[in-house]
């Protein structure tokens, strides 16, 4: 009893000390506050007012009385950023490096907030310049990402793999699937250019960096080709198997066109159905549906795509269902088939996309790089429904 009695006294003192605590902190803070510059409340009302312009110029005449306002302007030049006003917030960090009595580390805080301003405004020369002169400083990890941002931008794949490798030599991370992707872009330039014997040399150092790469693999085959090698073609884009059996998919129509080009048609359909079989893909059952359509007949063409709707049910699977049953319909059938047929093609369409994984980019044709994101093999080798229907 005496130890609840002690413990209702005590509430008043508590309430006391903290009343006292309280009103401590307010005049801390009223203290604080009348310590501020009157620009700095100006600023700030011309930045609730809409008037970004002006309250720059407020907050550059308090940077120039008080250097303890400098992070506030960091602040406000990210916000510029973040809004797209990068010319404002260019001005913003330039006017701190224009400061003679600037610490060197804000100096070189400012320096790359500048750079981020010029990426984010697609001054990339400038951008360039400014990252290079923060590679061996605090800011050495960020200013190497944002150059490898730039190379990959202007395509300058040779400066981008030595970015890449400086990057991962300096402990942020393993860059291989990028450094891979950047030896293919070279590839496919030389390719273009019908430099076959550099395309090899360029290729095999990609397959160095990731053993795992489709994209090489597939290009090792299209180098073969362009030599007028059908049977190295063959043997390399077979690789991709062993690689990842969902992106078999992607070198199915070549695989089927150089077994059709070297008079063994069968050979090249019979491999494709044991790809199917092990891995189903709506892309892959086209390229398959096509030859055995040529080899076998409209009947085991019809067989094929039925067994397959019944593995995996899909709107897409259906479309190719009803291609193969107009092909042997009785004509008074057609018409109403037909008009099935083109109710559901409509709608498989739609569904006929990739997405990208990172950021859900989706688009029609199967891309290495997303153009939503900037991401490297984030598209799966499947269409969005088969995705859905494997989920």
């Amino acid at each position: 009893m005496e130890f609840e009695i002690w413990w209702l006294l005590g509430i008043p003192v508590f309430f006391g000390l903290g009343w006292i605590a309280a009103r401590v902190d307010i005049r801390q803070l009223l203290s604080e506050s009348r310590s501020l510059p009157r620009g700095y409340f100006k600023g700030l009302n011309f930045l609730l007012n809409e008037q970004p312009d002006k309250a720059i110029d407020a907050f550059i005449e308090i940077v120039k009385l008080d250097p303890e306002t400098v992070e506030l302007h960091f602040a406000l030049g990210n916000l510029f950023r973040r809004r797209g006003e990068t010319e404002r917030a260019i001005r913003v960090h330039q006017n701190l490096l224009a400061r003679p009595d600037l610490p060197l580390e804000h100096q070189v805080h400012a320096q790359y907030e500048l750079g981020q301003d010029y990426l984010k405004a697609g001054l990339l020369d400038r951008a360039e310049e400014t990252f290079n002169r923060l590679v061996e400083t605090q800011y050495s990890a960020q200013a190497r990402r944002a150059l490898l941002e730039i190379y990959q931008r202007e395509k300058e794949w040779t400066r981008a793999i030595e970015a890449a490798y400086a990057l991962q030599e300096s402990g942020a991370g393993g860059r291989q699937k990028e450094i891979a992707q950047f030896y293919c872009e070279i590839a496919q330039d030389e390719l273009v250019h019908t430099h076959a014997d550099a395309a090899l040399e360029v290729l095999e150092k990609a397959l160095s960096a990731d053993r795992k790469n489709v994209r090489a693999t597939l290009l090792i085959g299209d180098v073969h080709l362009a030599k007028g090698d059908i049977e190295a073609a063959l043997l390399a884009w077979r690789r991709v198997e062993q690689q990842s059996v969902p992106h078999v998919a992607l070198v199915a129509q070549r695989l089927m066109d150089g077994y059709r080009a070297l008079g063994r048609p069968q050979e090249g359909a019979n491999l494709l159905k044991s790809y199917l079989a092990e891995a189903s893909s709506i892309d892959l059952l086209e390229v398959v549906f096509k030859a055995v359509l040529e080899l076998d007949g409209v009947e085991a063409a019809n067989q094929l795509v039925s067994n397959e709707l019944r593995r995996t049910p899909t709107l897409l699977g259906l479309d190719k269902l009803l291609d193969a049953r107009l092909m042997d319909a009785p004509p008074e059938v057609r018409p109403e088939l037909s008009l099935v047929k083109n109710l559901v093609h409509g709608y498989a369409q739609k569904l006929a996309r990739y997405q990208c994984s990172h950021c859900g980019f989706k688009a029609r044709q199967f891309y290495w790089q997303c153009p939503g994101c900037s991401r490297w093999e984030t598209y799966p080798p499947r269409r969005t429904e088969e995705l859905n229907v494997m989920n």
